[in-house]
């Protein structure tokens, strides 16, 4: 059975969301699999949405939750009721749902452990409430647990259940916690990150640090190596670095030039110290970086040529997650990333939705996008 997709997107009344998804939403024969999003102001219709979806298609299996904002192949919306919706007819044997969870690392093998390991997933879309205590450590629960590569993103943190992972079994909402989908090797998939803030300035040594406090950068005080990065016309006026520029920690053992983006919380001039938004340690990597919209334009399209060229045809369906600090925020007008997509890899059915964090492999980032292509 050829896997099948279908997306649309509506916005307006919140009460109208639903029917508005039924009418604009093409057929799609055999249809096992819904994900779906809302914007924040629509969160408190995503149950009715879903049952309403859940009626029309017969699909009784669906992920997503709330979003900081969503995108289509043509859009992004922020700020006001909207929801975007995918349905694909994939073998039910080929993906597994799984509700929210604190605890992924028991709670995965005591509910799933027969499938995946019957299946050995190969991806898994997953959606974490940002309330969970430790989503880095979800993560890599969720990752290890599955043995698949995870894709996704941190939900809306305003609103009580952010969280979609329905079943015939299940009603679906869930908090504080991970959700989402495990896919097997019979859905060809592809994904890749792209970067929103780049390093202007070599990789440096943490060679003394205290919790998010670094003091010593290759044996120099770590705001003289900051200054000399940034260079003498911002050192002048530090007040100028706050949303401009941001700290890289590299990812040990990574084959790419890869990078975790942390803000910059603050700069003690009388100490030389530069404090992070992340702890970090004696021994650690790090290179500072600016928020540069025509850098990120450069990398989304070289991000998305990448995945092209390992497409052996037009691709059947995408799911993108981008942070909430890209889209109009930082390329100045909406839809960008998904015209840069569209610029590549023409049209199909296209969703997400702006993240608080962005999960790819077992890493939660920040100021990136992640786009999975179905194949």
């Amino acid at each position: 059975m050829s896997a099948r997709f279908a997306a649309a997107a509506a916005t307006g009344d919140p009460a109208s969301l639903a029917a508005q998804c039924i009418a604009a939403l093409p057929p799609v024969d055999g249809a096992t699999l819904g994900i779906l999003y809302t914007t924040e102001p629509a969160a408190a219709a995503l149950p009715e949405i879903a049952s309403a979806l859940s009626t029309h298609t017969g699909i009784r299996s669906w992920v997503g939750g709330v979003g900081l904002g969503v995108c289509s192949a043509t859009t992004e919306i922020f700020e006001e009721p909207a929801a975007v919706v995918m349905t694909a007819a994939l073998p039910p044997e080929d993906f597994r749902v799984f509700a929210a969870t604190g605890d992924p690392g028991a709670d995965l093998p005591r509910s799933h452990a027969g499938w995946i390991e019957a299946t050995q997933p190969v991806l898994a879309l997953v959606h974490a409430d940002p309330r969970c205590p430790d989503v880095q450590r979800a993560a890599v629960e969720t990752a290890e647990a599955s043995g698949a590569f995870l894709v996704g993103g941190l939900v809306s943190h305003r609103c009580p259940n952010p969280l979609l992972a329905q079943t015939p079994d299940t009603t679906g909402l869930g908090s504080n916690g991970v959700a989402g989908l495990m896919l097997a090797p019979g859905v060809s998939v592809v994904t890749a990150l792209t970067q929103g803030c780049m390093p202007i300035g070599p990789v440096h040594r943490i060679d003394e640090a205290r919790d998010n406090v670094v003091m010593v950068v290759d044996g120099r005080p770590a705001l003289a190596v900051f200054s000399e990065d940034i260079g003498p016309e911002l050192t002048q006026d530090l007040r100028r670095v706050g949303g401009l520029i941001f700290a890289g920690l590299p990812v040990t053992g990574s084959h790419t030039a890869d990078y975790l983006v942390r803000n910059l919380v603050a700069i003690d001039a009388g100490r030389g110290w530069v404090v992070l938004g992340a702890e970090v340690a004696a021994g650690d990597r790090i290179v500072f970086c600016r928020r540069d919209s025509e850098s990120a334009r450069r990398d989304m399209s070289r991000m998305v040529r990448q995945l092209a060229g390992r497409l052996n045809g037009p691709p059947k369906a995408g799911v993108y997650v981008s942070c909430v600090a890209r889209g109009a925020a930082l390329f100045g007008d909406a839809g960008v990333e998904a015209e840069l997509i569209r610029e590549t890899l023409g049209d199909f059915p296209l969703i997400g939705f702006f993240a608080n964090g962005e999960i790819s492999r077992d890493r939660v980032y920040g100021h990136t996008g992640v786009l999975t292509l179905f194949t």
